[in-house]
């Protein structure tokens, strides 16, 4: 095998590469691949993981890409360095994303025909089974230790440090000496055999200090913990991918965190319903109650959450629902992330209704949001959105440690006290008071005479009090306009970055599209190409929004949907001419990549000053 150290095709790159690896479910490879990421971590150099799945237990392709970053891009970049090529079903289609230059790692037990590789990538054969057959009996161990050997080889041929990866099984295996011991010798099986028969490549990890204090976890368990610190204590929800895992995080938090430690009472309660109906019924149930309750879901769980969603709305109940979202319609793709729920939970149930939406990027804002949706779900006496995906959910993310104020008190809103009634309190459940769409409520057994009031989804008067008159109607329907407005200034406020010089032209973005948003504008700068750039963080948009778009020519809303629903949201809610707003969409299912925004952007760009030239 020639040395790729002095193949002239090859440059030498440390810290700033992407390996993927090519999987079949349930072949054990998910530990293994994850160990592979966290030993960079280990060795000071951030990494950016994604995890592309099937909806099947076990048989169908699956990827596991990592991005080694020392420069701390955390999106994807788009293209392959090194594929670790161990699905022969997919081994075609793996073998294109492989940059020129690049290389192809694979079993080399049996002989691949010439025709399958490529002329202009590095081949490197390990005799993975055949090393796993001779030294182990039984099927499964082959397949799992397997997996081990090829993160050892993987090691020695990258750089990375034997001793991350040995202290990460031991603190994976703790107390289980006998399957440490077994880890490690397949990891130098892996490590021995690169070392006696191939070169090391011109892709090195070397140690850095970029890492820092941040932290590596996924969206799911970050919005989890949030609900907790936001005083959450019910949660009733039902399993749906990608969202099960932020529901029993928050299981496992309230175990640890809200278990009384004299009594060993649970000071909580989760509830798993029947079905997303009877879920989203009880969190509704328990808000009228006075509680903080919130259901986990996904797009297919908000159709069928609607109509309780519609009485949150005109009853005026507080709400969370964490919607993480996922590939459709219908059942569409469940392990593919996409955002394509935006317009029905924006405007959800029957009728005419508006929700809030919390808009995270990444796990620390998922923390953050997930405990301030439970305070603007209370102030506004509404249900509230916090919209992640999957690519955030369910994918482990490099994050800043979370934060929290000790000081922080709960907002629960107008709520009206037992004394305010007995003072004489002219108490009117529906009733504006100060002229931002929000009544006073009480909640039950507030006072034993005075502030009871009947809860219907049907029309009624500022008191509670059914009535079918049509300007009573209008009156309250208009009131509740006006909540939204004031929702405007609650929410969390848009993220502007200007570009480093003047231009007439914007690019507005949203959530898990922001990491490769960022490094997509430093591209496009590199190229002479400059944007203003604002993220939108919340919905109702707060008039900066309102005010970036009269200021350019031109903005581009970048989105990972078909129908470009935040574009229509703008279109809507703000009345901006559609030619505007030029889309650029990507919903193929797989995270967006900065290489995918640049060049969409890039192209309309020119396209646009070919135009503008005639």
């Amino acid at each position: 095998m020639p040395d790729p150290l002095k193949n002239p095709a090859m440059k030498p790159k440390v810290n700033d590469f992407v390996v993927k690896f090519a999987n079949v479910n349930g072949s054990g490879s998910a530990s293994a691949n994850g160990l592979f990421a966290r030993s960079i971590l280990r060795m000071g150099v951030p990494v950016a993981a994604r995890n592309i799945f099937p909806s099947n237990i076990q048989g169908l392709p699956t990827w596991y890409e990592v991005r080694i970053t020392e420069a701390g891009h955390l999106g994807r970049r788009g293209g392959v360095d090194v594929m670790v090529a161990m699905n022969p079903q997919t081994w075609d289609r793996d073998l294109a994303e492989i940059e020129s230059g690049g290389f192809l790692f694979y079993d080399s037990t049996r002989a691949v025909p010439a025709s399958k590789f490529r002329d202009d990538i590095t081949v490197l054969g390990v005799p993975l089974t055949a090393m796993c057959n001779a030294r182990y009996e039984l099927p499964r161990e082959r397949q799992l230790f397997k997996n081990i050997i090829y993160v050892g080889a993987l090691a020695a041929l990258l750089g990375i440090e034997t001793e991350a990866i040995e202290a990460l099984l031991a603190e994976d295996f703790a107390g289980r000496d006998k399957l440490i011991a077994a880890n490690v010798e397949a990891l130098h099986m892996g490590v021995d055999y690169v070392r006696e028969n191939l070169a090391i490549l011109p892709l090195q990890v070397r140690r850095a200090d970029k890492v820092g204090d941040r932290i590596y976890v996924e969206g799911n368990q970050a919005a989890a913990l949030g609900a907790v610190y936001g005083g959450a204590t019910v949660c009733a929800w039902y399993p749906i991918t990608p969202s099960t895992s932020l529901a029993e995080a928050f299981t496992a938090y309230c175990q640890e965190l809200r278990t009384d430690p004299e009594t060993g009472k649970a000071r909580y309660a989760i509830i798993q319903g029947e079905d997303e109906i009877a879920s989203i019924g009880m969190v509704v149930g328990a808000g009228w109650n006075g509680c903080r309750a919130f259901t986990a879901t996904s797009g297919p769980g908000i159709s069928l959450m609607t109509e309780f969603i519609g009485l949150s709305y005109f009853a005026e109940i507080p709400a969370v629902i964490f919607d993480v979202q996922r590939g459709g319609p219908s059942t569409g793709m469940p392990t593919r992330t996409q955002q394509a729920d935006l317009l029905a939970a924006a405007y959800a149930s029957h009728g005419d209704t508006k929700h809030p939406l919390l808009l995270p990027a990444d796990p620390g804002e998922c923390f953050e949001m997930g405990a301030q949706a439970f305070d603007l779900a209370d102030r506004l006496q509404t249900t509230v959105f916090v919209m992640l995906d999957l690519d955030i959910g369910m994918n482990e993310w490099l994050t800043k440690p979370f934060a929290w104020d000790d000081t922080r008190k709960l907002d629960r809103g107008k709520v009206m006290t037992a004394e305010a009634l007995e003072a004489g309190a002219d108490f009117g459940r529906y009733k504006e008071v100060d002229g931002d769409g929000i009544p006073y409520r009480t909640y039950p057994g507030t006072h034993p005479s005075k502030g009871g009031y009947f809860t219907r989804g049907t029309s009624r008067n500022p008191y509670a009090r059914y009535s079918e008159e049509g300007a009573v109607y209008v009156d309250n329907m208009q009131r509740l306009l006006r909540k939204f407005e004031t929702a405007k200034t609650l929410v969390p406020a848009p993220i502007l970055k200007p570009a480093r010089g003047k231009t007439k032209d914007g690019v507005i973005y949203f959530g898990s599209t922001s990491v490769a948003m960022d490094e997509a504008l430093e591209m496009l700068e590199a190229q002479g190409r400059r944007l203003d750039a604002l993220r939108v963080r919340g919905f109702p948009f707060a008039h900066a929004v309102d005010d970036f778009i009269a200021a350019h020519e031109r903005v581009f809303v970048v989105e990972q949907n078909r129908d470009a629903q935040l574009r229509t949201l703008l279109m809507t809610e703000i009345g901006v001419d559609p030619a505007k707003l030029v889309p650029v969409l990507h919903f193929d299912g797989t995270p967006i990549t900065a290489r995918f925004i640049a060049g969409e952007i890039g192209q309309l760009m020119s396209l646009g000053q070919i135009e503008a030239a005639e």
